[in-house]
């Protein structure tokens, strides 16, 4: 159901910006701030998952480098250092101001534009997912630049003796990029960055709005902090289960530079590693899309119940 816009854009966007970066360090949970586990490790865990290949990255024994979620965040902090894990922290909670602010911002006004503000049915599912798509596919080309900052930051592990680091910071690495590559390569990635992003949006939003609102009609069920736990982590799962071929294809291209675009990238994935090669970092990916959205949805209802 949609009615009158409760909240103006700007006052949507801030509080939506606001729950995305807390989901990125910390969570409310009815009204106490209860800090959680930062959700980075784990993202940064799921990248040298994705980027990791057969052969270049095998160690001495033949063996793959990194071995699952717990594996990969033993072995980054055993070579690296514990603080390794935070790596992307900061483009992170930039990336989530822009997109978190944007996707979230707009996704009821545009809800609203297609079905009319004063629609008083249950809003169709196929409305809430065009809707989220859309609002997806514009956050994310706002905010690919703090996208490509974080992944390259998080994907550079442990470097020989006297090999100096790529990038000493995310300001830097803005710089850099541009400097070296030019402004357009902020946008590296871009294509399939859109189609991840949407489509998780879409799995995301459309799938919390449409679960909140089924828990709803259950006896016993009220607009409350299970409700939304519930309806976080139901979105988090369709998020990681549709997503992940997408999320694998944009960490690999912004990664590394040895493919010519989004389809090559897909053919030479599937062809040296196999269709689960697609699925690398599930876990760790549902582990940080899973946790990441119970935070951040329930941040932004205690935020927007603050503002009311």
């Amino acid at each position: 159901m949609v009615d009158p816009l409760e909240f103006t854009f700007a006052t949507v966007f801030a509080c939506s910006a606001f729950a995305a970066c807390v989901a990125e360090h910390s969570a409310v949970l009815q009204s106490i701030q209860i800090d959680l586990l930062c959700t980075i490790p784990l993202d940064t865990a799921k990248v040298r998952l994705q980027l990791q290949k057969r052969v270049p990255l095998e160690d001495s024994d033949g063996e793959p480098k990194y071995k699952g979620l717990l594996g990969t965040i033993a072995t980054i902090a055993r070579e690296e250092g514990l603080l390794a894990l935070w790596k992307g922290i900061i483009p992170g909670l930039h990336r989530q101001c822009l997109y978190g602010g944007l996707r979230i911002g707009l996704y009821e006004p545009v809800k609203a534009f297609f079905v009319g503000s004063y629609y008083s049915a249950d809003v169709p599912l196929f409305s809430k997912i065009l809707s989220a798509l859309l609002t997806g596919a514009i956050a994310i080309v706002v905010a690919n630049p703090t996208d490509l900052v974080k992944v390259r930051l998080q994907a550079e592990g442990k470097l020989p003796v006297g090999v100096p680091r790529r990038y000493s910071g995310a300001l830097d690495a803005y710089y850099a990029i541009v400097k070296q590559e030019g402004v357009a390569a902020l946008w590296t990635g871009l294509g399939p960055n859109i189609a991840r992003n949407a489509i998780i949006n879409a799995a995301e939003l459309a799938s919390y709005d449409h679960i909140k609102e089924t828990i709803l009609k259950i006896p016993g069920f009220t607009d409350s902090v299970l409700t939304h736990i519930l309806a976080g982590l139901g979105a988090g799962f369709f998020a990681v289960c549709i997503g992940s071929p997408v999320d694998v294809v944009k960490s690999r291209m912004m990664g590394d530079s040895m493919y010519k675009g989004t389809i090559d990238c897909f053919f030479k994935t599937l062809k040296s590693e196999g269709l689960f090669a697609f699925y690398k970092g599930f876990f760790p990916n549902f582990g940080r899309l899973g946790s990441w959205n119970v935070i951040m949805f329930l941040t932004l209802e205690q935020v927007k119940k603050f503002f009311r």
